[in-house]
């Protein structure tokens, strides 16, 4: 895989032929398992190839549940606990608990829980994937951030809704930025710019954007999301953010651009330990 620098934010794993990332910020908690799938270990083929998490790209779904399985494996949780959500590039978050696990989940983008055993899972192929951890209440959440997603800062509304259900502070959230789309290979037209420049101060704008020759920009989706957790009150020591690009890297993770839309989908993971007995 290749980095965008020599920071060590994320661990690779392999398990079998799956080959997945953690982040050792978050494995240092102690509280959770989690990982971010790769192209690896699955039973996919074609534009699939191999490990695609997403029934909704047109993949045989045997074979997605399969990847599902393997991932579920090799992360060490539990199948029939995984929970996903039909996402919508909005900021709609969503408290899942085992009284609702079954429950369709239709427009949601984040999802939260406090009750161990049920595992967050949320796709991409270039989106930002955020992470939270709240070792103090012992709760956490998962949330896809697209462009949409974050002028419309779902990665702070996460967090609010993690602080109305369970007591949940940011400065004690243990948060991530996960791997998805760099600014060099970001390239996005004046209207999305002029979002941002409604949803973001003018003091932040040189960090987010620049605009090319061709009228066209290149957007920084990483350092949107990290301005936003640490406006919202992460501590920037408890935040974790990627140095790795799906676009960049093609052949190990999906990517929407990289592939003109011909891909399967990658997915975050991430639950609460069961105590054992």
């Amino acid at each position: 895989m290749k980095y965008k620098n020599e920071e060590h934010i994320f661990q690779e794993n392999k398990v079998g032929d799956v080959l997945y990332l953690t982040y050792p910020l978050l494995e240092q908690t102690g509280l959770v398992q989690h990982g971010f799938s790769t192209r690896f270990g699955g039973v996919s083929e074609g534009i699939y190839s191999s490990m695609n998490l997403s029934f909704a790209q047109g993949d045989d779904e045997e074979r997605v549940q399969e990847n599902f399985k393997r991932m579920a494996h090799a992360i060490g949780v539990r199948e029939d606990r995984l929970v996903r959500a039909q996402q919508t590039h909005t900021t709609n978050v969503h408290r899942v608990t085992l009284d609702n696990l079954e429950e369709p989940l239709q427009d949601i983008d984040g999802l939260i829980t406090n009750e161990p055993g049920i595992c967050l899972v949320t796709t991409y192929a270039d989106c930002v994937p955020l992470y939270f951890v709240d070792p103090v209440h012992k709760a956490i959440g998962l949330s896809h951030s697209g462009w949409r997603g974050t002028v419309g800062r779902i990665g702070s509304n996460t967090l609010r809704e993690m602080k109305v259900a369970f007591g949940t502070e940011p400065k004690d959230v243990i948060a991530a930025i996960g791997p998805s789309i760099c600014q060099d290979c970001y390239e996005v037209s004046e209207d999305v710019i002029e979002r941002f420049k409604e949803a973001f101060h003018e003091t932040y704008w040189s960090d987010l954007f620049y605009e090319k020759e061709n009228k066209k920009y290149q957007l920084n989706l990483w350092k949107a999301n990290e301005i936003i957790l640490l406006e919202a009150g992460v501590l920037k020591e408890h935040l974790a953010v990627t140095n790795l690009c799906t676009n960049c890297n093609p052949d190990v993770l999906f990517s929407h651009r990289a592939s003109k839309g011909q891909r399967g989908a990658l997915a975050a993971f991430l639950t609460l330990k069961e105590q054992e007995d």
